[in-house]
C-alpha cells in the first residue's frame, strides 16, 4: 500500500510540472499585451521601448503580441498612476517609465498616485548618463556662462528630468536656465530648439541622442555643458559631471541623491499584484530577449545601448532611494523647487 501510495504521488508530481508552465503558455497564449511609454513617439526612450516589445513577446510562454502605447502627461506621472491605479494586475501590462517617478514620490509627490515601493520591477535594458546642452547659436560654451545670460529650456512636466536638472543648477549654482513649459514630448522640445522657440533641453540620455539625433553630434549643432549620473561617460570625458561642480558637501549629497536615480537606467515594471508564477515568466523572458541575437542586432542598428539590469538591482537600488534620510530628503526638496531666473 505505502510503495503505491508513493508511486501515485510521484505521477503526480511529475504531472503538475508541466501543467504549471502550460497555465502561463495558456493563459498568455492569443493576448495582446500593452506596453505602456511614458514619453512621446520619437524619442530615445521610444525607440528602445519599441525594440523590446518587437522581441520580448518571442520570449513569453504563449508568444502573446506586445503592442506599444505611449501615455505622456505630467512628467511621466499620468503613465506611472494609470499602473499602479488602472492597468489590470494579471500580467498583461508592462511599463517604460524614466525612473524619475521613484524618487519624486519622496521629493514632492505632487499628483503622485502611487507607491513606488510596491511595483513589480521586470529588468533593465541599459544604463546610460544624461546631459544638458543648448542649440549651437547660443553664445554660451560652458554652464558657468549660464550664471551670467538666461538661457530657455525646453520643459515637459513637474515630474520630468528636462525640468529637475535646470531646477537644480539655478538653486544651487545661480545658472539662469528659464523653463518653457507645455511641450507634450522631448521630440517637440528639440523641433522648438532646432526654430529657435528654446535654446537647450536637460534629460536626455546619451544613447538616446546618439541614436535619435546623430547629426546633433556629428554636425556639432549643440554645445554640451553637464553630464549627469556616477561616472563621465567615455566619449564624453571633457564635460563635467554635476557632483563635480558641488561647492560644498552638501551640495554633493543632493546632486548624488538626484544623480544615483540614473543607476535605474531604462526599467521596465509592471503593476502590484500579479501572480507569482505570471512575474516570474515576464522576468525569465526579459532577461532571455536582452540576450537574443535578434535583439541585440535591431538595438545595433539603431544605435541603442544593451547593458541590461536584474529586476532584483532594481528593487534594490529603488529601495536604496526611497530609504533615503528625512534630512537629506528635506534638503533635495528645497534643492529641486522650479526657480526661474529674476
Amino acid at each position: 500500500m505505502r510503495m503505491q501510495i508513493a508511486a501515485l504521488a510521484a505521477t503526480t508530481l511529475i504531472a503538475a510540472a508541466p501543467a504549471s508552465a502550460d497555465a502561463i503558455s495558456d493563459f498568455y497564449s492569443g493576448k495582446q499585451m500593452t506596453l505602456i511609454i511614458s514619453t512621446g513617439v520619437g524619442g530615445g526612450v521610444d525607440a528602445n521601448a519599441r525594440i523590446v516589445a518587437k522581441h520580448w513577446g518571442n520570449h513569453i510562454p504563449g508568444k502573446p503580441t506586445i503592442v506599444p502605447k505611449n501615455m505622456t502627461g505630467a512628467g511621466h506621472l499620468q503613465a506611472t498612476n494609470f499602473m499602479y491605479n488602472v492597468a489590470p494586475k494579471d500580467g498583461t501590462q508592462i511599463a517604460a517609465i524614466l525612473p524619475s517617478f521613484v524618487l519624486y514620490q519622496k521629493i514632492d509627490g505632487k499628483g503622485a498616485q502611487y507607491d513606488a515601493g510596491k511595483f513589480l520591477w521586470v529588468g533593465g535594458s541599459d544604463v546610460d548618463n544624461m546631459n544638458l546642452y543648448v542649440w549651437h547659436t547660443v553664445p554660451v560654451k560652458t554652464w558657468e556662462d549660464a550664471k551670467t545670460q538666461v538661457i530657455t529650456m525646453g520643459g515637459t512636466g513637474a515630474g520630468s528630468y528636462t525640468t529637475l536638472w535646470p531646477s537644480l543648477m539655478n538653486n544651487l549654482l545661480g545658472t539662469k536656465f528659464k523653463l518653457v513649459m507645455g511641450y507634450k514630448s522631448t521630440a517637440e522640445i528639440h523641433l522648438a530648439m532646432e526654430r529657435g522657440e528654446v535654446q537647450g533641453r536637460a534629460g536626455n540620455f546619451f544613447s538616446s541622442l546618439r541614436s535619435q539625433n546623430p547629426d546633433y553630434l556629428r554636425d556639432h549643432k549643440i554645445i554640451m555643458l553637464v553630464q549627469f549620473g556616477m561616472q563621465r561617460d567615455p566619449d564624453f570625458k571633457d564635460t563635467p559631471l554635476l557632483t563635480d561642480l558641488a561647492q560644498n558637501e552638501e551640495q554633493r549629497q543632493i546632486f548624488a541623491l538626484f544623480s544615483g536615480e540614473l543607476a535605474l537606467g531604462r526599467p521596465y515594471l509592471t503593476t502590484p499584484g500579479v501572480p507569482a508564477d505570471r512575474l516570474a515568466a515576464l522576468r525569465k523572458s526579459f532577461d532571455e530577449t536582452m540576450d537574443d541575437p535578434a535583439f541585440r542586432a535591431d538595438a545595433a542598428k539603431a544605435d541603442i545601448g544593451v547593458h541590461p539590469q536584474t529586476a532584483e538591482k532594481l528593487k534594490q537600488i529603488a529601495d536604496a532611494i526611497l530609504n533615503t534620510p528625512p534630512a537629506l530628503i528635506e534638503k533635495a526638496k528645497a534643492a529641486k523647487a522650479e526657480a526661474q531666473p529674476q
